[in-house]
């Protein structure tokens, strides 16, 4: 729910707003956007937001999962996986691709978005495709600072997800 369109749509008719991960300043500018949009409409809505984590008890065993993570996956199958988003309408989905210029970035540092925001996963899977990654207290940083821009809701995965979960 990224377009113009969907933002005026969730002012109108939503009470949860649930965006993907993406930086702290474009998560903000959303959440600004639609909540102006709402009080234009005299209503409030409440905001989310969908991240992968990867937490390990360091910040380099964390990042070095995260390599882990992508380390087989080959050119090839990230070619496929981008080729099909790039035939979907989504803004949410073309933004998610640029993140990682359409599967070309691959290092950390390309992959690295904004401070243990890491794009790494959307190279190969649809929707939300950001982690974040780092050691406990990091991550929970992270999390503060979405929290402090007016995020009630976090919806968190990882993989392996039994794993992460437990880990996180």
């Amino acid at each position: 729910v990224s377009s113009d369109a969907a933002h005026n749509l969730a002012a109108e008719q939503v009470e949860n707003y649930l965006t993907w991960g993406e930086p702290t300043a474009e998560v903000a500018r959303k959440v600004n956007d639609v909540r102006a949009g709402a009080a234009k409409h005299g209503r409030t809505v409440k905001f989310g937001i969908r991240l992968h984590v990867i937490v390990r008890e360091t910040d380099a065993q964390a990042w070095a999962a995260a390599e882990e993570l992508i380390s087989h996956v080959d050119d090839e199958t990230v070619a496929r996986a981008q080729s099909v988003f790039a035939r979907m309408d989504s803004e949410g989905q073309r933004r998610m691709a640029a993140l990682h210029a359409g599967g070309v970035k691959r290092s950390r540092a390309d992959l690295e978005i904004s401070p243990n925001l890491w794009a790494g996963v959307g190279l190969v899977r649809g929707g939300a495709g950001t982690a974040l990654v780092g050691d406990p207290e990091t991550v929970a940083a992270r999390i503060t600072e979405y929290a402090n821009l007016g995020l009630d809701h976090f919806v968190l995965s990882g993989y392996p997800h039994l794993e992460e979960a437990y880990r996180f």
